[in-house]
């Protein structure tokens, strides 16, 4: 006979990131990433001028770290396997509230991120300078919109 004292779940926490290795990510960044992202934020602050063109706007500079240097989003996954059945759940970074994010875009993200585009442009002229510029626009999605990467 069956054990009807309880369920038994086992749950199984995974951390997931997908993306290339560093050397494909550098020879991306080499190759396209330091040009396609120049390319990528004049188009999405041209759709920021937009009302209609601001949620692809936004999403566009959130997309940043990708375009740049193919990095992906860090997503945890939540297995749960037991007597009823199993559950796969995926959670990646936790974000503020649309409202807030919307309401701190309007009175700071819009001009502090047109800022910290400009000055991580300048940082990267030198060769010295690439990494912190690459941490500048990596950093782009969190300054327009408090958005977690």
């Amino acid at each position: 006979m069956a054990d009807s004292g309880g369920n038994q779940q086992q749950t199984t926490r995974i951390q997931q990131s997908s993306q290339p290795s560093f050397v494909i990510r550098a020879l991306w960044y080499l190759l396209v990433g330091w040009w396609a992202t120049g390319i990528w934020l004049g188009i999405a602050w041209l759709l920021n001028l937009t009302i209609i063109g601001i949620p692809l706007g936004i999403k566009m500079i959130n997309m940043v770290p990708k375009v740049l240097t193919l990095k992906s989003t860090q997503n945890t996954q939540i297995v749960t396997i037991g007597d009823t059945g199993s559950s796969v759940e995926v959670h990646g970074p936790s974000q503020r509230s649309l409202v807030v994010r919307g309401v701190y875009f309007l009175l700071v993200g819009w001009w502090a991120s047109g800022i910290w585009m400009a000055l991580a442009w300048l940082v990267s002229l030198t060769i010295v300078g690439l990494p912190l510029a690459i941490w500048m626009y990596n950093m782009l999605p969190a300054i327009v919109s408090l958005y977690r990467y």
